[in-house]
């Protein structure tokens, strides 16, 4: 028998401190000191005498620290979180890869930052733009100070727009080589939900408006939308009044890159869902290949029109998306993957021929979608479609009390998980501070989540699929149901697809 390596803790005798140390015992030395040698008549379950009893941290379940906000004279929002920890978050919530009045380059950006130990991030969604910066705390004027100079000072020189847009033609092109097509059917099921309007237009640059973005455009742009009062400078780990002094500071009355001109064409109209469906024919067959390449599949979203994160629906609509949950067919892992969804039960574990079955929800501040992504041989089309759409209107049928029970759980601890880390917190502050001015904490959404009842679920689900469906479709859509079928097959009792006959196939 090999020898045992024990790193060992003990309380040297008279000193009162702890020693660490490496020992080495053989196979009987090691017996010896398993079964308490040192202390022949204390069982293991009994503390060892002189070491002192040790004090454990409690938790409530509530943060002691609410979210602070406080408005600047010239309407911009200044939020913070307070949390213990050497390191802050602080960003613009509407990156740093252009030269500004202060910095020749991004290079010099980048410098600054390392000096605090700080990393920075730029991220665009539909409705928000973020600028965001993680640094030591001690930093936080330097920080706030660049945020600024990124955000209102941008030089944007020709050089700079150039390489703007070659890196915009090459994530196009990657986009339509990717063999994961979630996001490009995001897209379209965006389009075809809210037909030109609002969130419906498209995020992705058309491929024709590149060579047209210019310094001017661009100028225009900055010049309707980023105003204080549609801003948020939010901070997670920074005192509050010492953000909102960094934040008077450089923010208040400084004159943008592209003037002090008013807002002129701010689009401020509500998304108008339509509903409707959006199709891409495309050859799939050779999108991943290698020695074990990604067999031919065509791509199906269903979708259908929930409601906005500011509505007291929007709880209950997220527990029905973690109620039906999904994945794709080669997940691995147990129950905390969702494998006791109803996507997992109902579709996956009794179709092989699935590969992947998934619900989403995207919520905004005046819409929402609950999607269901789909994918199979293009051979099967109609028969998935199918499968989607009995899903659809079993939703508004009974609730099981324990997948609700489930799905609750589920939901509350993917919020709390999320919520460990810094950035999402830092995000969650800025987007919430932004559409409501306030934000909720984790309990009060967790209390939220458990108060949701099966009649609530049903509830939003029969007002769901009152709407029109939209549809999004990629691949081969030979044997693709027309969408006057599915949306027959929505408004129906048992979701099927309506009969068709072929006097030749």
């Amino acid at each position: 028998m090999a020898a045992v390596v024990v790193v060992a803790t003990r309380l040297l005798r008279g000193s009162g401190c702890w020693s660490h140390s490496r020992l080495r015992f053989g196979p009987s030395a090691y017996r010896r000191f398993s079964s308490g040698g040192a202390y022949p008549n204390i069982p293991l379950s009994s503390p060892l005498p002189g070491v002192p009893k040790p004090v454990f941290a409690t938790v409530d379940g509530q943060e002691k620290f609410e979210t602070k906000v406080t408005t600047l004279d010239n309407g911009l929002h200044v939020a913070s979180q307070n949390k213990f920890g050497q390191f802050c978050t602080v960003g613009s919530k509407y990156c740093c890869g252009a030269s500004t009045a202060r910095f020749d380059s991004k290079d010099e950006i980048l410098l600054t930052l390392e000096k605090h130990g700080g990393i920075c991030d730029c991220q665009t969604s539909r409705d928000t733009t973020m600028y965001a910066v993680s640094a030591d705390s001690k930093g936080l004027d330097t920080v706030v100070g660049l945020l600024a100079d990124v955000v209102l000072q941008p030089r944007l020189t020709d050089e700079e727009v150039e390489m703007t847009r070659m890196a915009v033609q090459f994530e196009l092109e990657d986009l339509n080589l990717r063999p994961d097509p979630e996001p490009l059917l995001t897209e379209m099921i965006h389009e075809a939900a809210y037909r030109e309007n609002t969130v419906g237009l498209h995020r992705f640059c058309p491929t024709e408006n590149i060579a047209k973005i210019n310094r001017e455009v661009l100028h225009s742009y900055l010049r309707n939308y980023y105003t204080p009062d549609r801003m948020v400078l939010a901070g997670v780990g920074v005192e509050h009044e010492h953000l909102v002094d960094c934040a008077r500071k450089y923010l208040l009355g400084v004159q943008p890159a592209w003037g002090s001109a008013e807002a002129v064409d701010v689009d401020r109209s509500v998304a108008q869902y339509t509903g409707g469906i959006a199709k891409l024919e495309r050859d799939m067959s050779n999108v991943s290949l290698g020695p074990t390449p990604i067999p031919e599949l065509t791509h199906i979203m269903v979708g259908l029109e929930s409601c906005s994160f500011l509505e007291e629906d929007f709880i209950p609509f997220a527990v029905l998306n973690m109620m039906m949950g999904g994945g794709g067919s080669f997940s691995a892992g147990g129950p905390g993957k969702g494998m006791f969804s109803r996507l997992y039960l109902n579709v996956l574990n009794r179709h092989h021929w699935m590969y992947n079955a998934t619900s989403y929800h995207h919520s905004y501040e005046d819409t929402g979608l609950l999607c269901i992504h789909a994918s199979a041989d293009p051979r099967q089309v109609r028969e998935m479609v199918e499968i989607i759409t009995k899903e659809f209107i079993l939703m508004g049928g009974t609730v099981d009390a324990v997948e609700l029970e489930r799905a609750k759980t589920q939901l509350t601890s993917m919020l709390m998980m999320n919520l460990e880390s810094r950035p999402v917190i830092f995000e969650d502050v800025g987007r919430q501070v932004l559409a409501t001015r306030s934000r909720k904490l984790p309990h009060e959404l967790c209390t939220l989540i458990r108060n949701v009842k099966p009649e609530d679920v049903k509830r939003v689900a029969s007002k769901m699929l009152r709407g029109k469906p939209a549809v999004a479709a990629l691949g081969d859509l030979t044997d693709l149901p027309t969408y006057e079928h599915i949306q027959s097959a929505l408004s129906s009792k048992d979701g099927r697809l309506p009969r068709t006959y072929r006097l030749f196939r």
